[in-house]
């Protein structure tokens, strides 16, 4: 079944290797031309990613405030600029989190807050704090995490490339039923609450405003995207997704490189 535009009230999008390029770039005038047609049409423009959401509104200078976010993979809700919801990790779950990393200093860890982000002195590097900056505009250093006087959302853990599912099984084994881990490739590793994740963030917005799953088309192209691409009635894997991506998903689009977000955006909600 094709979506029809008419029935389409919430279109949700991750960032990184879906609506960005890879040099973080996108058609703002087609963009923005995309995003009026579908505030005619009574449809809701969502971001939705792991990153900081200081950082992904960032990329929306100016008019941010007429978007959604669902942030630190579902730990951050806004609905325009009202919090509608924001995780809270136990104490116990952070204790041990800490503890876990301190017995895998390979592991380099950020700890991510409503606040800020921050990195501990001593176990990363300055160039991974510089690195770790482009995708929390808010981040600093402290010298022990757990001075932090914070609500905090997740953790981001950075592991070596070829032992991510090694890290993920075992977080998963050390951390059950406090946080689970989720991947988005490249070392990058999320701990979140349990049942926190893009589509919980969804089904917030959703009920909120009033629409149903089967009213919301998502784009993505990692690990991380699965439950928010199964939720949505209108599932979109890149071009440039991985394979377990492109099996849930509904259709396949072009590349992040090809724009492939707004191709389909301007065949959904046609000009004229």
């Amino acid at each position: 079944m094709n979506p029809n535009p008419n029935n389409i009230k919430l279109v949700a999008v991750d960032m990184d290797g879906t609506f960005a390029r890879s040099d973080y770039t996108y058609d703002i005038p087609r963009f923005k031309a995309a995003l009026s047609r579908m505030k005619k049409a009574g449809c809701q423009f969502v971001v939705a990613s792991g990153n900081q959401y200081y950082q992904l509104r960032s990329h929306f200078p100016g008019y941010y405030n007429e978007l959604s976010f669902i942030a630190e993979n579902g730990a951050l809700v806004k609905d325009k600029e009202e919090l509608v919801f924001s995780a809270n990790i136990s104490k116990e779950a952070i204790t041990s989190v800490l503890d876990l990393c301190k017995k895998h200093p390979e592991v380099q860890n950020v700890m991510c807050g409503l606040k800020s982000a921050y990195c501990q002195r001593g176990t990363v590097s300055e160039e991974f704090f510089e690195l770790t900056n482009i995708y929390y505009h808010k981040l600093q250093w402290v010298d022990d995490f757990e001075q932090v006087e914070d609500q905090i959302l997740k953790f981001a853990p950075t592991v070596p490339v070829e032992k991510t599912a090694y890290y993920c099984d075992l977080f998963r084994e050390k951390l059950a039923e406090l946080l689970v881990p989720t991947s988005s490739g490249h070392g990058s590793v999320d701990l979140i609450i349990p049942n926190c994740h893009k589509a919980s963030g969804l089904k917030k917005l959703v009920q909120r405003w009033g629409i149903t799953p089967k009213q919301c088309a998502a784009f993505g192209d990692g690990g991380n995207d699965l439950e928010m691409l199964a939720y949505c009635g209108f599932g979109y894997a890149m071009e440039n997704a991985s394979d377990n991506v492109k099996e849930v998903a509904d259709y396949v689009c072009p590349s992040n490189d090809d724009d492939g977000v707004l191709v389909t955006l301007d065949q959904l909600f046609p000009i004229g």
